[in-house]
């Protein structure tokens, strides 16, 4: 069972930058893959970012690719989410989500990953 927490968020003007971080426990954490989702007032969750069990291979959403960096440490097991360049359409409750074992899949539909954080809320103000 692997349990995930993020924190975070918070309220930044269009332009400004955040970074999220999530704290992973239980599990095998090198051999999980790790993603970043969000989920605006509305509409479904959809993919924002994520990076393999290693971290040598990562996939971003086309609106988010040249402004958010997603990196992860193993020996502290976290994820980290650098958000630059922020814009009013990034609002959102952004979560992090896992999937054991499946490292190098560029597979990044939500159904794919097995736990999920509370999720964090992200607002930029224009």
């Amino acid at each position: 069972q692997v349990r995930l927490g993020e924190s975070g968020g918070g309220l930044v003007q269009a332009g400004g930058s955040l970074r999220l971080s999530c704290a992973a426990s239980g599990g095998t954490f090198r051999n999980t893959r790790m993603g970043w989702f969000r989920q605006a007032p509305g509409k479904e969750r959809e993919f924002v970012a994520a990076i393999s069990c290693s971290g040598g291979i990562t996939g971003y959403a086309d609106s988010v690719k040249g402004r958010f960096t997603i990196s992860r440490d193993n020996a502290k097991n976290t994820v980290n989410l650098q958000m630059n360049s922020l814009k009013p359409e990034d609002t959102a409750v952004y979560y992090c989500a896992a999937q054991e074992k499946r490292c190098y899949s560029t597979n990044y539909s939500p159904k794919l990953y097995d736990y999920w954080g509370q999720g964090t809320q992200v607002t930029v103000s224009s």
